[in-house]
């Protein structure tokens, strides 16, 4: 049985800022991610906040906010068996200098803070983040799924 999750990556400003965002994009194609939604989007801090509530509580919360909401981002919903897990290995550790060979905060990311990608890191996460850039991604994702739905009954009741 497959394992097909849908998890969120954020291309972060310092990667749009270089350019980068098509060669990463690239490298989730090529370990086999599918790019289901994407948009490039500028969030305001506030909404940054939203999105990082869990850490809050942490030294580096208000820098992380500032951060993410410096520049455009990129926002994707990535798909694949075991993605949230797949992931995370392409993106590698937090800090790009612990960060292993061949993955994209080795390959592209600055510094602690400025590490290129942002990817959710459970399952729940995932849906949570999804539904916070995607609003209407559920839903769309239902709807499509009961045309499809309709669509195969209409065929199949024409060849009786």
């Amino acid at each position: 049985m497959s394992n097909i999750e849908q998890t969120l990556s954020i291309i972060k400003p310092d990667a749009v800022e270089r350019n980068l965002d098509n060669e990463i994009k690239e490298m989730f194609k090529k370990k086999g991610f599918s790019i289901l939604k994407e948009k490039k989007i500028q969030i305001e801090k506030s909404e940054a906040e939203k999105f990082y509530k869990v850490h809050e509580t942490k030294p580096f919360y208000d820098d992380l906010c500032n951060y993410l909401s410096s520049g455009p981002i990129v926002v994707m919903i990535l798909e694949k068996e075991n993605a949230v897990l797949g992931n995370r290995e392409l993106m590698g550790a937090t800090n790009p200098k612990d960060a292993q060979e061949g993955t994209i905060r080795k390959k592209y990311g600055i510094s602690i803070d400025k590490n290129s990608v942002h990817g959710s890191d459970s399952i729940d996460n995932a849906k949570i983040e999804i539904d916070f850039f995607f609003k209407d991604w559920k839903f769309l994702k239902l709807l499509w799924d009961k045309v499809y739905a309709l669509v195969i009954i209409s065929f199949s009741l024409r060849s009786f």
